[in-house]
């Protein structure tokens, strides 16, 4: 059944406006743009002509927003000033393919390179953390108004050694993920509290590792390896983000914890989990963990299966 969303609260709808009256007076948008006497919609379209192989008006009106008249009187200013040619279509006779001439770009390339310009001035005053922090923030903006869009920039995945904070990181987002995902009450996460306060006061550094995931410098994932005796070492508290996922991070943290487990001579390396977690144990199972028992068990508010996993090394 559909469920209607609720209504927006009117001190929403005015922080927009008030954001939307900053950029805009920012980025100098009310002005001729860029410096040229064109406006900001010229400069999108020759933006689009100029990286489109195949530019075609009525896509480029629909993606931008133009209506068909607007569009067409901007092409055809376009075509007097020299900068466009208009050819056949080759798979559609209504259509024509347009391109733009050498004095096109000529004119285009300026604006460009004054758009980049006032972009790196934009970011200049901030520290790198500010930085990375307003991408993030604008790429955030835009996956939730458009979740069809492409990402903002190219996802790039490190994993790192923990920081203070990290940790708690770790137990929070356990208590929120397994909560909302599969409904599991408070008590998994005092578990995983216990386990991670373990590993802070414990920690034997040569024999034992945490990785944080980060992607383009904000954390979504972490992993750890414990040592179980001199011979087993255990994976515990695999975690991953759900804006992180099918990008391969599971299996990426997996393996680091298996390559330091044979770098360390273990023998074996074991991880208890849970039936219905099934992205995981086909990370386990693609790696060669193998399953070794399944118990029935109450926990966490939920009827669940806990299973035992071993990987020989």
């Amino acid at each position: 059944m559909f469920t209607p969303m609720p209504p927006v609260d009117p001190a929403a709808v005015k922080a927009i406006r008030q954001f939307n009256r900053f950029y805009t007076s920012r980025i100098g948008a009310l002005d001729p743009y860029l410096g040229s006497p064109m406006s900001l919609t010229d400069v999108r379209v020759l933006y689009e002509l100029a990286h489109r192989e195949t530019a075609v008006a009525s896509e480029i009106g629909r993606d931008l927003g133009l209506d068909a008249g607007y569009m067409s009187r901007i092409l055809r200013r376009f075509e007097t000033e020299g900068w466009l040619t208009r050819e056949p279509h080759p798979r559609d006779a209504r259509q024509s393919v347009l391109r733009l001439t050498g004095s096109g770009h000529a004119a285009f390339a300026p604006l460009q390179q004054k758009s980049r310009e006032e972009a790196a001035a934009l970011l200049a005053p901030l520290a790198p953390a500010q930085r990375e922090q307003l991408v993030q923030a604008m790429g955030t903006m835009q996956s939730l108004l458009d979740p069809e869009a492409p990402p903002a920039r190219p996802q790039a995945a490190v994993l790192r050694d923990p920081a203070p904070g990290d940790i708690g990181w770790v137990v929070q987002q356990h208590g929120e993920i397994y909560a909302r995902e599969y409904g599991w009450n408070s008590q998994f996460e005092a578990l995983v509290a216990g386990i991670a306060s373990e590993f802070l006061l414990k920690f034997q550094p040569e024999w034992e590792r945490c990785w944080i995931a980060e992607l383009n410098g904000e954390r979504v994932g972490a992993i750890f390896v414990v040592r179980k005796s001199a011979t087993v070492a255990q994976l515990r508290m695999l975690i991953l983000a759900s804006g992180a996922r099918g990008l391969g991070l599971g299996g990426k943290l997996v393996d680091e914890c298996i390559a330091f487990a044979r770098l360390k001579g273990y023998k074996k390396m074991v991880l208890w989990t849970n039936s219905c977690l099934l992205a995981a144990r086909g990370i386990y199972a693609k790696r060669g963990f193998k399953l070794m028992e399944s118990q029935p068990h109450e926990g966490y508010g939920k009827s669940l299966v806990g299973e035992t996993w071993e990987l020989k090394l």
